[in-house]
């Protein structure tokens, strides 16, 4: 398919109202179409994995056409060049979440984006920074422990900025991580436990929040017989 193509069908399944609504979400209207996630999967699914169209897809600025992208381009033949370009783009924490999830985590590249955006100064990078810790503790099933050490440095340096979309990503990737396994969970709760003290008012709701589930029944039940790496 050709990139008018493409356009041209995402229009046709656009809906103005939910467009509109999008804005509530802190998604700029003007670049939305309102088309839902699952007609997009669809038309993912239809195009198949097309790494110089997922290219001209992002450069339309279109917000659906640039989650399309993340769903049909290669992971292993995205460079870190575009990976660093398309994270300084994103102006959404959705459009944000989906390049992380679908794509982002999928490249050889993640655990360093991950450490390096995490530190950024933007936003939306840095929540991306974050969002990639939380992904890959739940989807690197082969990841060994020591590879989440640095992951909690990171979220203990961070733990203190205000941002909404930032300090919600924070907290996430130090749930996700937590939830590994046994071995995690105690140097979740320990770091969170630091967090805690801090005088930021963003910190110490990253670590009760966080607290709540690591140490709730549900997580340390299926945690007990969990076997660590």
């Amino acid at each position: 398919m050709q990139i008018r193509d493409v356009i041209a069908e995402l229009k046709s399944m656009g809906n103005p109202k939910a467009a509109a609504g999008m804005a509530r979400y802190g998604i700029k209207a003007d670049r939305a179409l309102g088309v839902s996630i699952p007609k997009l999967q669809s038309l993912a699914k239809k195009i198949g994995k097309n790494h110089k169209l997922a290219g001209a897809l992002w450069s339309s600025a279109v917000h659906e056409a640039r989650i399309l992208a993340c769903m049909i381009d290669d992971p292993q033949r995205i460079t870190a060049d575009r990976l660093d370009r398309w994270a300084t783009e994103f102006d959404s924490w959705d459009l944000c979440d989906q390049c992380c999830n679908r794509l982002f985590s999928k490249t050889p590249f993640a655990r360093q984006k991950a450490m390096a955006w995490a530190g950024r100064p933007e936003e939306f990078v840095k929540r991306a920074g974050f969002v990639l810790m939380a992904v890959l503790a739940v989807h690197d099933k082969k990841a060994p422990d020591k590879q989440f050490d640095p992951f909690f440095k990171r979220i203990k340096a961070e733990a203190d900025d205000e941002r909404n979309f930032v300090k919600k990503a924070v907290n996430w990737a130090l749930r996700q991580i937590g939830k590994r396994n046994r071995s995690l969970n105690k140097k979740a709760i320990r770091v969170a436990e630091e967090i805690r003290q801090f005088e930021s008012k963003a910190a110490r709701w990253v670590a009760r929040d966080a607290l709540r589930e690591l140490r709730s029944e549900n997580v340390q039940k299926r945690l007990s017989g969990h076997v660590t790496s």
